[in-house]
């Protein structure tokens, strides 16, 4: 079965995907400018192109190019109360947009079946174990859920978009996300009761028929991400003794309030 896994494109270990994504939470709390940052998405779209998702990855750097963009302005031509308030905003949006973005390319790529492999390798406590092994099976059953309410709404002329939710806000909170609360209910109760059914509460030490190792991807892609996080290390100490500015480095205003 492993073997079937690497054959279909690249693969990496859940360990590994874990570990990239402490280094991710790391190097975007320590990244010096915003050069830094948009160099952190690249490479985590980079990650998603290697695994298929060229679309996402494609879609989520040219949404955070524009927000770059934005970002700058502001900082160029705002001031005031306005121009701080965008500011704070801003510097929090920058500081979780890649690990959301790495996280969504880890949730779309991990099989719940690797994950508890994982897990019982590294005897990870079952507290912690269950409650995200039905996160990775209740986010895809949620979304397939919430297609199937929209395309059924839509035969009823209920506009799930924000245009229709502000033409119609009454019938489209009615027909939709009442539907979606009720469905996401269900499905945690189901998977809920499917994981216990299937024993996932047992004490005694569990076998698993996928077989994880680390291979070279892996090894490569927890070495980019440590030699990435030690040279914004190395970056924020030279600046911090300097006076003169990077070129992509922002204003000093935003480097506080990041």
């Amino acid at each position: 079965m492993m073997g079937e896994n690497r054959k279909k494109g690249f693969w990496l270990d859940p360990r590994a995907k874990l570990f990239l994504i402490l280094m991710c939470v790391l190097a975007s709390m320590v990244a010096p400018s915003l050069g830094y940052q948009f160099i952190l998405v690249l490479l985590i779209a980079l990650l998603g192109v290697l695994f298929g998702k060229w679309k996402y990855a494609v879609n989520a750097v040219c949404f955070y190019a524009v927000i770059c963009v934005l970002t700058v302005w502001i900082m160029t031509e705002m001031t005031g109360t306005l121009r701080t308030m965008f500011v704070a905003f801003l510097g929090l949006f920058h500081k979780v947009y890649a690990c959301g973005m790495l996280a969504g390319i880890v949730l779309s790529t991990t099989k719940v079946s690797e994950f508890l492999s994982a897990m019982n390798r590294i005897h990870a406590p079952k507290k912690l174990v269950i409650p995200l092994a039905v996160m990775l099976r209740y986010i895809p059953t949620i979304q397939e859920d919430w297609r199937f309410i929209k395309d059924a709404m839509r035969m009823r002329d209920v506009s799930p978009t924000p245009a229709g939710f502000l033409k119609n806000p009454g019938m489209t909170i009615e027909c939709i996300y009442v539907p979606l609360m009720m469905a996401a209910s269900k499905a945690a109760d189901e998977l809920s009761i499917a994981s216990i059914t299937r024993g996932i509460e047992n004490p005694s030490p569990r076998t698993c028929l996928v077989q994880i190792k680390c291979g070279a991807a892996d090894w490569i892609g927890m070495s980019v991400a440590v030699a990435f996080f030690a040279l914004e290390l190395c970056s924020t100490s030279r600046a911090s003794g300097c006076t003169t500015v990077a070129v992509l480095r922002l204003p000093t205003s935003y480097q506080q309030l990041l």
